[in-house]
């Protein structure tokens, strides 16, 4: 489970409502919302939030490394409050629902240097793809 609210109040954010109300949206495990899909949500908590306030809250907390910006294909950016814990995603191909996946290993490790092309890696981004147990089943 994300510990967003957690971190966000250690680092001293300023905890407004508009704010607080995004971060709960975003909390949880396995957590990948479209900003309209936070915004929904948030508006459901806080009636009043705008759109603007939502998405420069996003904007924000990625800024802060507190969240991360997915984006697994050509749908909408998403956004997942698990951005502390090294992870790749599996993403549905059929209707795009993304879970959270910690597989085992060092993914830079498995690219040799002869592939590296003379680059300095930092960061990997894995993305499993194929079909969740909900779409297969129909």
């Amino acid at each position: 489970m994300s510990d967003l609210l957690e971190r966000l109040r250690g680092r001293g954010w300023r905890m407004t409502a508009q704010r607080r109300v995004v971060a709960e949206v975003l909390d949880g495990e396995h957590v990948h919302l479209t900003a309209d899909e936070v915004h929904a949500r948030a508006v459901a908590k806080l009636p009043e939030i705008s759109r603007a306030t939502v998405y420069n809250t996003l904007g924000e907390l990625v800024t802060l490394g507190e969240v991360l910006e997915v984006s697994t294909d050509q749908r909408a950016k998403r956004y997942d409050p698990n951005a502390h814990q090294p992870h790749h995603h599996l993403v549905c191909a059929q209707c795009g629902a993304i879970r959270d996946v910690h597989p085992v290993g060092n993914p830079l490790a498995d690219l040799p240097d002869s592939e590296r092309f003379g680059f300095r890696v930092s960061d990997v981004e894995v993305t499993y793809r194929g079909v969740c147990p909900n779409c297969a089943a129909a």
